[in-house]
């Protein structure tokens, strides 16, 4: 067998479970600390994580914050049957808000162009969600191996009395001691897999045996190719005359709208084979959302004006 070959399989299966404890601690700080938590769910695998936590911290209770989706009409509809599955399978409440009502009362415009996205139009809609619940804290699924402004974050991340984030406001986090204390009008995100990357989440999800929406596996699909990526064929992208749908073998390393999103031509028709992927891949895994790529500082600006 290959060094590399030995390597992969060391790394399979290989989960560090002191950060399901971490993770679950933090859990129970956030039940403990707020009033009226949320769990912020997109349908993808860390939200999916989020859950397993969450059902583990508080078992065999019921998860005691609901589920929280902002829909952009624009996801991918594999995503949006999971959601609902699990929702129903772990009786969860699940609360869903859509981008569609916000540009309807006219809060967002639609954009237009070749890539126009839902994705920054749903800061809005996360925004006015916060506050038609009132929520004190939400909890996201965000890592800071995916990102340089997500590196930037505590795991309780203190936003404004208008959903912003400023950096250079980040309490520090001495030990465990989690400071949740916050002033009127003003909401934390909590982020319980900050210290995990990529591969533990992938090893976790083996290991639990947990379900995961179809996408994430090899499956053939009409694709377009733009900018050197494939992108799921979709009557919500804004199609040139020279970008002609063919089939493809494909998989999604990470979902978000459908029209940021874009696939990676893949055989992985299991979770070993993706682990596998992963540790040769060349690019991250937001190299695939062209939604971070509009700017050097794209997902920090958002962030800044309330983004999950």
């Amino acid at each position: 067998m290959s060094t590399l070959k030995t390597s992969i399989q060391d790394k399979i299966g290989n989960f560090p479970r002191r950060l399901e404890d971490e993770s679950i601690y933090i859990m129970r700080e956030v039940a403990a600390q707020f009033e009226r938590p949320a769990l912020l769910f997109s349908g993808g695998k860390d939200s999916i994580t989020l859950v397993r936590l969450a059902q583990k911290a508080f078992f065999p209770g019921k998860i005691p914050f609901p589920l929280v989706h902002i829909d952009t009409g624009h996801n991918f509809p594999e995503t949006i049957e999971f959601r609902d599955w699990l929702a129903k399978e772990t009786g969860a409440e699940l609360i869903v808000r859509y981008v569609q009502d916000s540009i309807d009362q006219g809060k967002v415009k639609e954009e237009s162009g070749k890539y126009a996205s839902r994705n920054v139009l749903q800061t809005v809609t996360l925004l006015d969600t916060i506050e038609e619940f009132k929520f004190d804290a939400c909890i996201g699924g965000a890592r800071r191996d995916e990102e340089k402004a997500r590196a930037k974050e505590r795991i309780f991340s203190v936003r404004d009395d208008f959903g912003q984030w400023d950096a250079k406001r980040q309490r520090p986090e001495l030990f465990d001691m989690l400071n949740g204390r916050i002033s009127v009008g003003e909401n934390v995100r909590v982020f319980p897999i900050s210290n995990w990357t990529e591969l533990d989440v992938w090893n976790y999800i083996n290991e639990e045996h947990m379900e995961i929406p179809s996408i994430y596996f090899s499956h053939q699909r009409q694709v377009i190719e733009r900018d050197g990526m494939l992108w799921a064929d979709s009557e919500h992208l804004n199609k040139e005359a020279d970008e002609i749908p063919f089939e493809a073998i494909v998989r999604f390393r990470t979902v978000g709208d459908m029209t940021c999103t874009a696939a990676v031509a893949s055989n992985a028709v299991d979770i070993d084979v993706i682990i596998e992927e992963i540790l040769s891949a060349e690019i991250s895994e937001r190299g695939a959302r062209i939604d971070d790529k509009r700017s050097e500082a794209a997902m920090e600006k958002r962030k800044q004006q309330g983004y999950f």
